[in-house]
């Protein structure tokens, strides 16, 4: 398994985040996906990383620089055929490490609520986040949770 910097123009990587994004309509309600497009991933604050298994795309994750202390994981996701063999977990790690060696006091997340986000939350919660209130202008509601690492 590899993490590396991407560029976000591979066909594969539009397809894993078309189904991030088919996955987050599916299970939230109507206005409550602040998942990012291909677009949205394109600009200067945020860096997106892959994990490949040789030439598989098995994952994916992004880290956005909210200010010169904060960032943000973004676009989370493992491709289906791959899931509970520590690609997320290689990838949090990997991010949690890049934003220290910025620097960051602290590294937040936006997810949702429900079964389908059971092992995401999981995930970050063995990792050390906790709940915490709202950032970077999002607005809270019953469906969405925040999470927090303090570096």
């Amino acid at each position: 398994m590899e993490i590396v910097r991407d560029d976000l123009t591979g066909p594969e990587v539009a397809a894993l985040l078309e189904l991030h994004l088919a996955a987050m309509a599916d299970h939230s309600p109507p206005g409550s996906v602040h998942a990012l497009d291909l677009d949205r991933l394109r600009t200067p604050n945020i860096d997106f990383w892959t994990v490949r298994d040789g030439a598989a795309l098995i994952g994916c994750g992004a880290l956005k620089a909210i200010d010169g202390g904060h960032g943000e994981i973004k676009s989370m996701r493992t491709d289906p055929g791959h899931l509970r063999r520590g690609v997320a977990a290689a990838l949090v790690e990997h991010i949690v490490a890049v934003a220290r060696s910025r620097g960051y006091a602290r590294l937040s997340l936006e997810t949702g609520s429900g079964p389908a986000f059971d092992p995401a939350l999981a995930l970050y919660r063995r990792f050390g986040f906790v709940d915490g209130a709202a950032f970077g202008g999002y607005q809270s509601t019953a469906f969405n949770q925040f999470l927090h690492l303090d570096l």
